[in-house]
């Protein structure tokens, strides 16, 4: 019996490199069929009860007739989708937290819902020390006033310059795939790197230490911890007002682990030299955000994980699930309820 699978990939990780990844690994037997949805070129938005989902519960209805497999990264796994697609068995979503998906209704359902753990560690390790050395320096102020035709030469001034990687202590908040992949680049450089994760031991030349003195210590502090309802506002006034003076902050990880008034406070008082982002309280950011006015602050628009190599990971990792799903074996990369 010919085994029916969804392809719906969107303009990051592209159908076609999920349906590669699929040949791949199945051959030309499986019935590939293909949906392509917005994302990016629309935000990802909530659908019914699940977040950051692109496209409609009834274009996936349609696509999903007769489906025992779907492969997406963004496509909506709600509860009228599950009822409405008794078919279906898997659900592969090719990104590391797959809120897209309604995992609970799909336990319900019998419905197996797994995603790519790591398929973006490289790229945001290498984007979150991007961001590190842009704020250290002042890249973008300087890029951007030199070609305005203005000579920052007073920035040579000591209280004007910043800091060294080699030499300096770096704390890590979460030191999950990303985590780990930032310390090495760090001890690369010669840094000193403290972390902080209750649910992570220590691997290599790094020192598990607690929140507060890592914060003490550290000349820079970069965020890696998966957002829960456990640590929402993790780092406010008080732990900003921990770090030593002229310290940068860093976040590439969930806009809700930071309180970014009390950041953007602590850049105009002069507490913190800089604060690096490419996450947000809102996303997009509103044109009256303060993040857009205040000096300091070095931003990119959510795209720490966005290389061509984890679109690529993403296809690979879901087909290999998927072939192991197939076979009748244990999936990999399964996300409980």
């Amino acid at each position: 019996m010919t085994v029916r699978i969804l392809a719906a990939g969107d303009h990051f990780v592209r159908t076609s490199l999920l349906v590669d990844a699929l040949r791949a690994e199945l051959g030309d037997d499986p019935e590939i069929r293909t949906l392509d949805l917005p994302w990016p070129v629309e935000p990802y938005h909530p659908v019914a009860e699940v977040d950051e989902a692109s496209g409609s519960e009834g274009e996936l209805i349609e696509a999903l007739a007769g489906v025992r497999v779907c492969v997406t990264q963004f496509a909506p796994l709600t509860e009228r989708v599950l009822a409405a697609c008794p078919d279906l068995e898997l659900f592969a979503v090719g990104r590391g937290g797959p809120v897209n998906a309604n995992v609970a209704a799909a336990a319900r359902h019998g419905v197996t819902v797994t995603n790519t753990p790591g398929r973006n560690a490289v790229a945001t390790a290498e984007h979150t020390v991007a961001l590190i050395l842009a704020a250290a320096r002042r890249v973008p102020d300087t890029h951007g006033e030199l070609r305005g035709g203005v000579w920052r030469g007073d920035y040579y001034q000591y209280d004007q310059v910043g800091l060294e990687l080699n030499g300096a202590t770096v704390g890590l908040v979460g030191y999950g795939a990303i985590g780990r992949r930032v310390a090495a680049i760090l001890r690369g450089f010669g840094a000193s790197v403290l972390v902080h994760d209750p649910y992570a031991a220590p691997e290599g030349d790094v020192e598990s230490v607690e929140l507060a003195e890592l914060l003490a210590r550290s000349q820079v502090v970069s965020l890696h911890a998966r957002l829960t309802s456990e640590n929402k506002g993790l780092i406010a006034s008080a732990e900003i007002a921990r770090m030593p003076r002229g310290s940068i902050l860093v976040n590439c990880a969930r806009g809700g682990l930071l309180d970014y008034d009390a950041a953007c406070d602590a850049l105009d008082s002069g507490h913190l030299f800089a604060l690096a982002l490419d996450v947000y309280p809102e996303e997009p950011l509103s044109p009256a955000s303060r993040l857009l006015r205040t000096r300091g602050v070095v931003s990119t628009p959510h795209l720490a994980g966005a290389s061509k190599q984890t679109a690529h990971n993403a296809a690979r990792t879901v087909a290999a699930d998927v072939a192991r799903f197939l076979r009748g074996e244990p999936v990999a990369n399964a996300v409980r309820p």
